[in-house]
């Protein structure tokens, strides 16, 4: 038996123990209770059981159920012990991931901040003065002080993306309903996310896609659609605030987000000045329209009973909300519908828009002395994107000068989230992860190849590149002779060779386009790659092939390609000898099944 996870669960308890920060946890686990669930799980390997979560060790916001631990959403008197784990905590333990305990809030829910709660302002993880960023603060800093690999967390308003600008982390926050909320004390209902905080983008990617898919049991859930983008575009373009819109930033955070945009470039990115006026007009709707309200809804009548626990500045954000008209909040409804259009205006030709996550990071002390001003001025850039139906990924941009973590996010319309985890892995210098599995993979094998003529017509459909394939010995490759040059794929068995080529994943939608616009005679059939598996693959017409050129002997359509040219440069015809005597009428050319 291995005991790699055991050692990793003793680690997690002796950090918690030298770290010596209390307030980061409202419920720890029993370590021994822990160490039995790693014993089963190293067991379960031993086995060969599938975990590919197995020893990930996560920290739980207290306002999400973890069955067996009571959730207080930060009220001792609002506690409840539920019998079941919230969908998403069932995923990842179903994968492996071993819960070490539920962590502090701004209580409710309510709040950036990370101080508004009795059982203690948690502070940053690098300076004890600092706010952790809230109200995901506890699993913030769980993750940041070395104790757990990734966080769990909400984000209604930023409450993932802040405390992970202010911590160095990465901060993943779906489209609304990717992620199912049951199990989770709401805040907002209809703008509530789950949200993953890690060190690194593979790791929170790979937790959120065990996390992400529909159920039954959220009214609100939702599927990928048929035709969502798989990949960013190779040579991507993103809009960044115009200078006026960047006012609220403090001085140490405008120099750094305007190094962060200047470094743009070297990463491979292209930019352009957006005027985001409307998103930030459309940001004050969270607190300061009817919107509100929906706080109200969710723990008004609780908090109307004056519970000793309750945070006074939270208790007086959701009992305002008891006030707003139903035709204020109607309006409300039809302000963020015409801001939610126009803002799919602004990031049309752009693949996503880099903002700073926040605009400052705050002392405790100054956020006691300013409450809802600090708190409300943290929010700037992040209060629209659920509102909006967006999504965003938080990653760190250029420290400030002092050498302090500072943070941007990619945002990007729904359903756009590998978008903006490609864009957050370009920017970090690293390969990005999946986080949707579902497409159609199609082998490309001619003039969709990378550096082709007609490659565009896959990455302007969100195709996303899996690598580099081969078929299997049953094919030959032809020149079909068209413009622009393309070849055609002919099954032959027992008479022909590997082909090489590139594996893509599409979309259904983007496919069925894909497959539309082919001019003849090319069409889309299934193809036997070298590993056995049938993939979607190109095809030509019989009477095409028949009058092709034969050029399986060059493996592959760049093989050929890069021959010609170099027998071009050499002799100054258009063939080589040995291919201008082949014809495609020598093998058999019936076209692939």
């Amino acid at each position: 038996m291995r005991p790699e996870i055991r050692e990793r669960v003793l680690l997690a308890y002796k950090r918690i123990a030298e770290v010596d920060r209390p307030e980061v946890w409202i419920t720890l686990r029993d370590e021994n209770d822990v160490l039995a669930e790693a014993t089963a799980l190293e067991r379960a390997l031993e086995a060969d059981a599938d975990l590919p979560l197995a020893g990930v060790l996560v920290a739980v916001k207290d306002n999400i159920d973890v069955a067996g631990l009571p959730t207080t959403a930060a009220c001792p008197e609002f506690a409840y012990a539920p019998t079941e784990s919230a969908t998403v905590i069932e995923r990842l333990t179903s994968q492996g991931a071993l819960v070490l305990g539920k962590t502090n809030l701004d209580q409710f829910a309510t709040g950036l901040v990370g101080t508004r709660s009795p059982y203690g302002a948690v502070r940053c993880a690098w300076d004890p003065t600092l706010v952790s960023g809230g109200s995901s603060s506890g699993s913030a800093a769980a993750v940041a002080l070395g104790i757990v690999d990734i966080g769990i967390g909400t984000d209604t308003a930023g409450s993932g993306r802040v405390p992970a600008a202010f911590h160095g982390l990465v901060g993943i926050k779906t489209s609304l309903g990717i992620v199912p909320n049951t199990g989770v004390v709401p805040a907002c209902a209809d703008y509530d996310c789950v949200t993953v905080l890690a060190h690194d983008l593979d790791s929170a990617t790979a937790a959120m896609k065990v996390m992400t898919g529909p159920t039954m049991t959220d009214p609100r859930s939702r599927a990928w659609p048929a035709d969502v983008r798989l990949a960013a575009a190779p040579n991507p373009r993103v809009a960044v605030p115009r200078g006026e819109d960047l006012a609220s930033l403090s001085p140490a955070y405008r120099r750094a987000f305007e190094e962060t945009v200047a470094g743009l470039a070297e990463k491979g990115f292209t930019h352009v000045e957006v005027d985001i006026s409307g998103l930030l007009d459309a940001a004050k709707l969270l607190y300061d329209g009817a919107i509100v309200a929906q706080r109200y809804s969710a723990v008004g009548k609780f908090l109307d009973t004056a519970p000793a626990g309750a945070d006074p500045t939270v208790a007086a954000i959701v009992g305002s909300a008891a006030g707003p008209s139903a035709h204020r909040y109607v309006d409300d409804l039809d302000a963020l519908a015409r801001a939610e259009t126009a803002a799919r205006a602004l990031l049309n030709g752009v693949d996503g828009l880099l903002l700073p996550t926040t605009t400052e990071h705050p002392t405790i002390a100054a956020v006691q002395s300013d409450p809802i001003g600090i708190n409300r001025r943290l929010g700037t850039f992040t209060n629209f994107c659920n509102l909006l139906d967006m999504a965003a990924v938080a990653v760190p941009g250029a420290p400030t000068l002092d050498g302090s973590p500072f943070g941007v996010m990619f945002v990007v319309p729904a359903f756009e989230d590998q978008i903006a985890i490609d864009l957050a892995a370009r920017l970090g210098g690293s390969a990005s992860p999946s986080l949707i599995d579902d497409g159609i993979e199609v082998l490309a094998v001619g003039a969709h190849l990378r550096g082709f003529p007609v490659h565009h017509q896959l990455t302007e459909r969100g195709a996303r590149f899996s690598g580099e394939v081969t078929t299997s010995a049953d094919y030959r490759l032809v020149d079909l002779h068209t413009t622009p040059p393309k070849p055609g794929l002919v099954r032959r068995e027992g008479d022909g060779a590997p082909i090489a080529g590139e594996l893509y994943r599409m979309s259904a939608a983007a496919l069925g386009t894909f497959l539309a616009g082919l001019p003849a005679p090319m069409g889309l059939g299934p193809v036997e790659l070298s590993d056995g598996r049938w993939v979607t693959g190109f095809c030509c017409a019989h009477d095409a092939a028949e009058k092709g050129t034969d050029i399986t002997e060059y493996g592959g359509w760049r093989a050929y390609c890069t021959a010609l040219n170099h027998a071009g440069a050499q002799t100054g015809r258009g063939l080589p000898p040995s291919v201008a005597t082949r014809t495609a009428s020598s093998p058999s050319t019936v076209p692939m099944r």
